[in-house]
Formats: C-alpha cells, structure tokens, sequence
C-alpha cells in the first residue's frame, strides 16, 4: 500500500524477467494477470500458506511445550525391552513427556529422521559397525549399552544343548539374521575373526530378533540375541551362552537426530542427556 505505481510497475517487470513470461496484460484496462500470472499468484499463496503454517508449529512448540509429541524411531530388538525401561528412567529424571513410539527395522527408522518424521532414532552402534554415522547433520549419543550373547537352550544338565567351543564342533545349527539386517553388521565379523563360519550351518533366518529367540528357546539352535531382550530367559535358565567372551558383542544404544530438525523440547531433552552421556540411565537389562 506504501508503493508507488512506478515501483510496483519495476517490481513486475524485474519478476516477469525472473520468470521469463508475462505475468499481466497490459493491453487490457484495468490490466489483467494472465495464465502465467494466474500460476505465479497461486503459487505464491501457497507458499505463504506454508509458511505460515509451519510459523505457527514452531510457536506451538516454543509456547506450548508440554503439547509437543515426541516421536522416537527403534529397532524391533531395542523396542521390545530397553526403550519401555529407558523412557521411564528418562521421564523420572527429566520429568514426563508425550512421547510416541515407531519400531520398524533400522533403515526406515533412518530415512524418517532424515525426513522429519521422527525426532530421534535409538539404534545399536559397535566397534564393527556404525550404523548412522553417514547420514548428513547427523548427531549421536550414548543411552545405554549392551551386549548380544551367542545363546542356546539349556539341556536338562543346565549346559547349552550346542557346543561352540571345541574346533570338533561342526554342523552347529545356527540362527541367523537375515542377510540386509542391520544387526547382522555387528555379528558377521566376529564370526569371521574367530573362524566359527565353517562350524555354523545355517537352518532358520529372520531379521527379527525376536523370532529368533523363540526358535532358540525351542532349542532350534545358536542365536546371537540382545540381553536386554534376553534377560528373563537367562534368569530363567532356558537359555545359556555359548561359548566364551571373545564371542559376545559389547554394543552401544544411541539416540541419533539430525540437528535441523528439532524444536525447544527435543532440544531440552538432548541437551539433558548430552550431560549425562558418561553415565547412562540404563547400563544393561
């Protein structure tokens, strides 16, 4: 309201240009837009219809921060039992917020934190493999740990009904997670560096971990499984590991976002456990 026709009549022009068509007709009087200015003007409305539609979601979330849903992606395996146990150790220290949970396999969990729509993903990371450390923006910390266990049924002496540690042993029937598996990442290696591929034969595959602790429950054979998952059928004594130490893969659970995605909430809740990364609400289940 403020311009004057000669500035208005520049500003078309130099957007005409921009455009590279004519967006009014000016053999008309009054002049007219026409289908090119038609386009650009709806384009334009709805560009700022976005615009103020997501002004009004950040301001939602600065103002109302306590209505903010929080939406946590997981792999199955951590979805199961530690995130349950983490999200109430978190909300006793931190205080309760609304959270919503997605557990799909690892690579969908990752493209929604690329897209938006997750805030944060929790997966596994070891030494053998990290996981998300590719994605672009991306950030990490540590909220907990730990451990996938080679494991069998226990035969009714209370040993493991297979054998992995004499070189004697072949044909040992193994459960194995399926070939595109995150999970699998972290296992294969240490497969490899202590020679036990030629002794595993491979009868059962499944990218979830927690088909295949049924199968080895049912005493189907050798199944690399989480103790956080595990943990009641070890206390029960159902399943045992198998094997030594050296076998057994020290795992950390991380939470990812990518930075320009989050909010005064998600970032309260990352800066909370940016401090508390020395010391994880949840060691092992």
């Amino acid at each position: 309201s403020n311009v004057s026709q000669p500035a208005l009549s520049r500003r078309i022009k130099a957007i005409e240009a921009w455009v590279g068509a004519a967006l009014v007709d000016r053999s008309r009087q009054p002049v007219v837009l026409t289908s090119a200015g038609v386009q650009m003007l709806e384009a334009g409305e709805q560009a700022l219809s976005r615009l103020e539609t997501e002004r009004q979601q950040i301001q939602e979330a600065q103002s109302l921060p306590d209505r903010y849903v929080v939406t946590f992606g997981t792999q199955h395996s951590i979805g199961w039992r530690f995130y349950p146990a983490w999200l109430r150790a978190f909300e006793d220290s931190f205080g309760p917020i609304i959270s919503r949970l997605r557990a799909d396999d690892l690579p969908n969990c990752l493209l929604d934190l690329q897209a938006g729509e997750v805030d944060f993903v929790v997966a596994y990371e070891s030494r053998a493999a990290r996981i998300a450390r590719d994605l672009p923006d991306v950030e990490s910390l540590i909220i907990g740990r730990d451990t996938l266990l080679p494991v069998s049924k226990a035969g009714p002496s209370g040993r493991p009904l297979f054998d992995l540690k004499s070189r004697k042993s072949v044909g040992v029937p193994y459960l194995r997670y399926g070939a595109g598996a995150p999970i699998s990442q972290h296992i294969d290696p240490v497969i490899d560096k202590h020679g036990l591929k030629s002794r595993l034969q491979v009868v059962y595959e499944n990218s979830m971990a927690g088909a295949l602790r049924i199968r080895a429950r049912e005493g189907g054979g050798v199944a690399w499984l989480p103790a956080s998952l595990i943990s009641p059928d070890l206390e029960s004594g159902i399943v045992v590991p198998v094997g030594g130490t050296r076998w057994q893969i020290p795992l950390e659970i991380r939470l990812f976002r990518i930075g320009k995605h989050n909010n005064s909430v998600t970032r309260q809740i990352w800066s909370f456990l940016a401090q508390r990364q020395d010391m994880p609400l949840i060691e092992e289940l």
